[in-house]
């Protein structure tokens, strides 16, 4: 879907992005890094709405520098910030835009209410946007990129702005868009925890590099480590976890739980956290694996770049 080689980007003498090297494919793919890391500026320049400063890159097999137009055909975007007219309603907005991808009149109008209809607009797209709350543009917005019945879709911080119950649901659109409509997803966040829950391959920008890019799968599997939940408050997590760690074993808190690192030697790990338990009058609540997140990412490769 998507290739970049050398992807260079500068504003005067700072540098947006440094020879970025990346593939898309089909799915959901998550674009993660801080604010400033280069997220918008790359899905700009993949649009042909900005020329980067060297490097060269194709969209659904459409070089960036000669057939931008195309690009922008072929593809759905929703941007970060507020773009709706407020005096218009949802439904004429959508029409408009179906019409503007090349739609007839009766097509767009078909479009545009199945389209609002999937993103949960339906009942209230004939108000006007200026009246929507946040997660309503947000959705008016989604379903814009979506109503020309796109191949792929750049949405840029989608969840931008959102109450947690929002953000969820949000989330789930985004995971049908890739999972059951069949079109590609790339989709932006400075929220790591967001885009693991969704993505099926994620991107990791840190300052305009690249950190990492693979399957979501690789960045959160098992470490070998436990997280484990006792009985009672701060006092017993830390007694618990002080009483491991005289064992030999590395461990660390971790909100409520207390994270155990992989033992250094033959050991069961399981039975040593039962034993201790037992021995201090705890009760466990819990016993789970412990995964790596795409925050270790920036724990780990970030700090090499620092």
């Amino acid at each position: 879907m998507i290739d970049t080689s050398g992807i260079t980007m500068r504003f005067g003498t700072v540098e947006a992005l440094t020879a970025l090297d990346i593939s898309v494919g089909d799915g959901v793919t998550g674009l993660v890094g801080a604010n400033g890391a280069g997220k918008s500026t790359l899905i700009k320049i993949l649009l042909g709405l900005l020329e980067p400063t060297s490097g060269t890159a194709h969209v659904l097999g459409h070089d960036i520098a000669t057939e931008s137009a195309e690009i922008r055909r072929l593809v759905g975007y929703m941007p970060e910030h507020d773009c709706l007219p407020p005096d218009v309603s949802a439904s004429d907005f959508i029409v408009h835009m179906a019409r503007m991808s090349g739609l007839p009149a009766t097509a767009a109008r078909e479009r545009a209410a199945d389209t609002l209809r999937h993103v949960g607009l339906d009942e209230e797209r004939y108000r006007q946007m200026g009246g929507y709350s946040t997660g309503m543009k947000q959705r008016a917005k989604l379903a814009q990129a979506l109503v020309h019945d796109p191949s792929l879709v750049f949405l840029d911080e989608p969840t931008n702005g959102l109450d947690p119950a929002a953000r969820i649901d949000m989330l789930q659109l985004v995971q049908r868009i890739g999972r059951d409509f069949g079109i590609a997803v790339l989709v932006t966040s400075h929220l790591l925890g967001e885009l693991e829950k969704v993505s099926d391959h994620v991107i990791v920008l840190d300052g305009g590099r690249l950190l990492q890019s693979s399957a979501t799968s690789d960045f959160t599997q098992h470490t070998g480590g436990l997280l484990v939940e006792v009985l009672g408050g701060d006092a017993e997590r830390d007694a618990f976890g002080e009483a491991l760690a005289r064992t030999g074993l590395t461990c660390r808190p971790r909100g409520q739980l207390v994270a155990v690192d992989p033992p250094p030697r033959d050991l069961s790990l399981h039975a040593l956290v039962r034993d201790t338990a037992a021995d201090l009058g705890l009760g466990l609540v819990r016993i789970q694996p412990d995964q790596a997140h795409l925050e270790d990412v920036f724990l780990t490769q970030g700090a090499t770049h620092g």
